[in-house]
């Protein structure tokens, strides 16, 4: 598809992997809707940067584990810019929740974000993405197929994301491709002590980890030349899940 003129919905776009996504759309002449939770100085940074490419930005603050606020983000994208191209499911919990400390609560918010809101936005945006002939990508995560114990709700909703992103691109075939992109360490963990950090780049086969611009890189390139690719789930990890 041709990016230059498109509009893409981002969740989570203000930080991390979701501002990189931002960035390199924006490069490829993307207009853009950007979610976050609150608008907070890092949302404004990304939409000033974004902007300073050339192309139209919004920013759309929404509390993804509430479903109508979920459901109103691609109709807020729309009104502004009079279509949707792209949808991108970037936002996500990351909270450790092991089963000692197994909380009902947190795993209800965490699977309401990771999982539900990406199917609730999917079927709200999926009159006009079909119009557009258009893209939804998920990100999910190599934890899926190598869960943390730790982080029992989160590894579990992003394993369902993946089963939803090959279910979504049934439902939603021909018109619209569906693909999910499950990084490996595209940023380390604030939590993650150098001694842990060098025992998971020992089993990383290019000894190295990645960086928010190598997910972005992808995301550009299944959005622009994509067009025979829906229903994978594609892994960038470094080689990480062939241990």
């Amino acid at each position: 598809m041709q990016l230059r003129g498109s509009t893409a919905l981002i969740t989570g776009a203000s930080r991390r992997i979701g501002r990189a996504i931002a960035e390199r759309l924006a490069d490829a002449g993307c207009n853009l809707a950007l979610h976050c939770r609150t608008a907070d100085q890092y949302a404004a940074a990304c939409r000033d940067a974004c902007a300073a490419r050339g192309v139209r930005v919004i920013t759309l603050d929404a509390d993804l584990s509430d479903p109508a606020a979920a459901a109103q983000l691609p109709q807020r994208a729309i009104a502004e810019f009079g279509r949707l191209d792209v949808l991108i499911n970037n936002a996500s919990t990351f909270e450790p929740m092991s089963l000692a400390d197994f909380s009902v609560d947190r795993w209800q918010r965490d699977l309401a974000v990771n999982l539900t809101a990406p199917m609730i936005l999917a079927h709200a945006a999926a009159a006009a993405l079909r119009a557009a002939r258009g893209r939804i990508i998920n990100l999910c995560d190599a934890a899926a197929e190598r869960p943390w114990p730790a982080y029992l709700s989160y590894c579990t909703s992003k394993a369902a994301l993946e089963s939803l992103t090959r279910s979504l691109a049934l439902a939603m075939a021909p018109e619209v491709c569906v693909v999910g992109v499950a990084p490996g360490v595209a940023l380390w963990p604030d939590s993650m002590d150098s001694a842990a950090r060098e025992r998971l780049l020992s089993r990383i086969p290019l000894r190295r980890a990645g960086e928010p611009k190598d997910i972005a890189e992808l995301v550009h390139f299944l959005l622009e030349h994509g067009d025979y690719i829906t229903g994978q789930v594609l892994r960038v990890d470094g080689g990480r899940a062939l241990h």
